[in-house]
């Protein structure tokens, strides 16, 4: 081993040197190397310091390795050799792991530590050299600067590979949940506890679900035998997403027993799961949950840790930081990665959420559209934004379709707090009345006398039926819109009273979620005014006939009549 002269100089220009030579070594094995020659230094002073008095050869090795006869080892040394097995044991560590070529995006803390590693090496061959001067009595060095040199050290470096066993255990952790688990998932239950539930060594908290405020006893195993939407998606701009799923969700729970294409409503569940970077890089984080989780009824996993399976979130439900609405089955099977757009789109409608159903709603109004386009070009432009609802109506008095217009511009004008809604009119032949005609004869095209088939063929007939029904009110008709999905066709009389109405029903919209239910709710309540408002008919409907008998030539009596409504009938307008 190298020794030096007392001087914190000379020591640091003896630890160059060695470093020097040690410089086809990594910096692991230089400070092996360096803690391996102390050790023999060490060793062969205990031995030799055995040696006894009367033992001229052991006395001769003593001078010869400059071990004094009456010098013992300091109590600093030996503190700094407890300090040392520490530093050694961590660059260590780091080494191991680095070898692994681990991506230090995912383990960070590998390439904080490395920033610590040649500081570390640097300061254990600075402090062996100078244990070293002082075991052999040349030098006087004061050892407890070493020791807090690198005890410093050791609480950074201890700091970054605790971090890096917690990333790389994460890492491995993923592994199992991603090769071992993905691909055998039993259940529903089965996925949300690898995307959720935490390694039962992992030190961290168990995962919470509440509904509407309250907490489940038994977690996840709730979502049993049920189809769940996940809805996953940060704190922030979330308004929309919430408001519209608060809608899906009382639909569900009205029509609990319903069932459409084999998919009962009340077999389906909501959860949100909210994705947060780091829940304590900002106390506000967590009052914003609890504030979103206030306003939702359905289910929500609170867990103020990193998620175990935000990896697979990420990768298998192609999570990139945007709202996402992803439709999982009992068996754990995803039916829709992201069903937020088409439920945006055709809202309950959609149910049950698959991309096959919005096929059948896109063939549903496909052909409506596309007249209507032949008819006029400039309704390519209507209902291309989702959210946006549309008046599309026509007549041929000319008196209603001006208060029409006159009553949906108020409304276009009129801003409805917390809501976003873009109201656009559309009136059939306002441009172009030559080409009315077309559109109804296009519509006539498509009644089929035959018996449809299938469901979605079946409903398309039924709509036909509707608007040439409603083509015959005297005064006018009405189809609103949202988006390219025809929510309600309606009378002439009483869409316009509604409209008309609007300052008595516009606070309802926030509470329905949307404009069209709210609209379609008042519209039930004015149709069901005028269906129930009395005739008053005072004027003879009967003709006088006389006896055909030429010998007679009186009055003839009348025994009967009958009126006959044809509500219900296949040729009744029922809207």
């Amino acid at each position: 081993m190298i020794t030096t002269r007392g001087s914190p100089e000379c020591a640091h220009q003896t630890t160059l040197k060695i470093l020097q030579q040690l410089s086809g070594f990594s910096w692991g094995a230089k400070a092996v190397i360096a803690l391996a020659a102390f050790s023999l230094e060490y060793g062969e002073f205990w031995r030799l310091d055995r040696v006894q008095v009367a033992d001229q050869f052991g006395n001769s090795l003593k001078q010869l390795n400059q071990v004094q006869i009456s010098r013992k080892v300091p109590s600093d040394m030996t503190d700094l050799v407890t300090v040392l097995g520490e530093v050694l044991n961590y660059i260590n560590l780091w080494e191991k792991w680095s070898v692994m070529d681990y991506d230090t995006e995912a383990v960070p803390s590998l390439l904080a530590a490395m920033q610590e590693i040649p500081l570390a090496v640097y300061w254990t061959i600075a402090s062996i050299v100078a244990s070293v001067g002082n075991l052999v009595g040349i030098s006087e060095h004061k050892l407890s600067n070493f020791k807090d040199r690198l005890s410093k050290i050791v609480i950074k470096l201890k700091t970054h590979m605790e971090n890096g066993r917690w990333e790389i255990g994460r890492i491995q952790d993923y592994k199992i949940r991603i090769d071992i688990r993905y691909p055998k998932i039993k259940d529903v239950v089965d996925l949300l506890d690898i995307l959720i539930i935490p390694a039962s060594d992992s030190g961290t908290s168990i995962p919470k679900i509440f509904e509407d405020g309250v907490q489940i006893k038994n977690g996840i195993e709730v979502f049993k035998q049920k189809y769940v939407m996940l809805f996953i998606s940060g704190l922030d701009s979330t308004g929309d997403e919430i408001l519209l799923l608060s809608s899906i969700y009382k639909r569900l729970q009205e029509h609990a027993g319903e069932e459409i294409k084999g998919f009962k409503k009340g077999d389906f569940r909501i959860l949100w799961i909210p994705v947060v970077d780091d829940w304590n890089t900002d106390n506000t984080k967590r009052e914003k949950f609890y504030n979103l989780k206030k306003s939702m009824k359905w289910h929500v996993l609170e867990y103020f840790e990193k998620l175990p399976g935000y990896e697979i979130i990420v990768q298998k439900l192609k999570y990139d930081g945007k709202p996402i609405v992803t439709v999982i089955n009992p068996q754990g099977k995803i039916m829709n990665e992201n069903a937020l757009q088409i439920i945006f789109e055709w809202e309950i409608e959609a149910f049950p959420f698959r991309q096959i159903d919005v096929d059948d709603l896109n063939k549903k109004w496909k052909w409506f559209w596309n007249l209507l386009e032949k008819t006029d070009e400039k309704a390519k432009l209507l209902g291309r934004d989702n959210t946006s609802c549309v008046f599309i109506y026509g007549g041929n008095d000319s008196n209603w379709i001006q208060n029409m217009k006159n009553a949906i511009g108020k409304i276009e004008k009129h801003e409805i707090n917390n809501v976003d809604v873009n109201i656009e009119r559309y009136e059939l032949g306002e441009h172009n009345p030559d080409h009315v005609p077309s559109f109804w004869i296009g519509l006539d095209g498509k009644k089929k006398n035959k018996e449809c088939k299938g469901r979605v063929d079946c409903e398309i007939q039924e709509i036909v039926r509707t608007l040439l029904c409603l083509k015959q009110d005297p005064l006018g008709w009405v189809v609103l819109s949202r988006g390219r999905n025809l929510k309600l066709l309606g009378h002439g009389e009483p869409m316009y009273q509604t409209v008309l109405e609007f300052e008595k029903w516009k606070n309802t919209v926030l509470e329905k979620e949307t404009f069209d239910v709210a609209f379609k709710e008042h519209y039930d309540v004015v149709k069901e005014r005028y269906a129930s408002r009395p005739y008053d008919h005072t004027s003879s409907v009967l003709a006088t006939i006389t006896c055909p008998n030429t010998s007679c030539g009186r009055v003839m009596e009348v025994t009967s009549i009958q009126y006959r409504c044809c509500h219900g009938s296949a040729n009744s307008c029922n809207v």
